[in-house]
């Protein structure tokens, strides 16, 4: 991606994560919408929104499923997010937005709890060891 793809495309990302949390009051969007990264097409036709949302009633984030109707409330909102975000930039055609659900950050945040599940056991395991060790 070039420069100025780049450019806007971190402004995009900026603009919409204030335009979601401050103008979306839709009660379907329960969960905490954290936008990872923005992809703009070269001919500034679409920018590719993908997000990650932390749902209140969910634990480790990897269930797909449960953010589906965050993803449809967010697309159908794409319309007045677009429409606000012509009027902030400076540019003279806006993308349309189309929100995906980024697969990758879930998972690494899934691997992350992994990873300190296993560390945790493992100084348990090491504790009980040594404590066994002592008698």
């Amino acid at each position: 991606m070039n420069q100025r793809l780049q450019r806007l495309a971190d402004q995009i990302q900026r603009t919409v994560a204030t335009l979601i949390r401050d103008e979306i009051n839709d009660p379907r969007l329960t969960g905490f919408v954290t936008i990872s990264s923005v992809k703009v097409s070269p001919d500034l036709g679409y920018a590719d929104i993908y997000v990650t949302i932390l749902e209140p009633s969910q634990d480790g984030g990897m269930n797909r499923e449960a953010h589906q109707e965050s993803l449809k409330v967010l697309n159908s909102a794409a319309g007045f997010l677009r429409t606000e975000l012509a009027r902030t930039m400076k540019t003279r055609t806006t993308p349309r937005l189309r929100f995906h659900y980024d697969e990758v950050t879930a998972y690494g945040n899934h691997m992350m709890n992994l990873v300190g599940q296993a560390m945790q056991k493992t100084q348990e395991s090491e504790k009980n060891y040594l404590d066994d060790g002592d008698e």
